[in-house]
This record gives structure tokens, sequence and C-alpha cells, in this order.
């Protein structure tokens, strides 16, 4: 399965910009079906980590209170252009992705 992350990385100064964009849902549990009425289970992503090197350099926990498809940008010391970022999300349903990108 391809990954639903895309992800940008770049060095300058020692400092790592990452940027990422996550496909996901992310319902609260709190909207209603237009048509029948009914509650739209909360489905949303609970944990983002990061890692460099095999080193992790952020960890985010969410809650229903992220808009769908969530953009994260974060910086940290250290990284060399080649070198691998990895993302990874774990959602309230226990379902998951990961995506990679090199450091430009």
């Amino acid at each position: 399965m391809a990954s639903n992350i895309k992800i940008r990385a770049k060095v300058s100064d020692g400092v790592t910009t990452v940027k990422s964009l996550m496909s996901h849902v992310m319902e609260t549990g709190l909207r209603k079906d237009k048509e029948t009425g009914d509650p739209i289970p909360a489905h949303f992503i609970q944990e983002v980590t990061c890692k460099w090197k095999d080193q992790v350099v952020m960890t985010a926990l969410w809650s229903g209170g992220v808009s769908k498809n969530p953009y994260l940008s974060f910086k940290f010391e250290g990284g060399e252009p080649g070198d691998l970022i990895e993302i990874t999300w774990v959602d309230n349903k226990g379902e998951s992705d990961s995506g990679s990108a090199e450091i430009s």
C-alpha cells in the first residue's frame, strides 16, 4: 500500500525543517450523518512519530480536535542531505501509516 503521507525535509545551518501532509478523515465523533442523523464514529490520529537515523526526534499526541488531512511542520537540530526521515502515525482504531523522505 502506498503511503498517504507527503514529506519534505530540508537542512539549513544544522537545523532540519520537516513539513508533512497526512491524509486522514480526522472525525471527532461529535458530528452526525446528514442523511440518517446517526453519529459519525470518532476516527482520528492519536500519535505521530518522526525518526531520523532510528532516533525519535518528534512525537505528537493528538485528539479529535485536529482538522482533516493534517499538516505538520517542525524543526530539529541535526540532519544532513541524503539522510532519511520517517514519519509514522497511529489512529484510535489501530490503523497506521508511515512514509519517508530524504533530507535535501
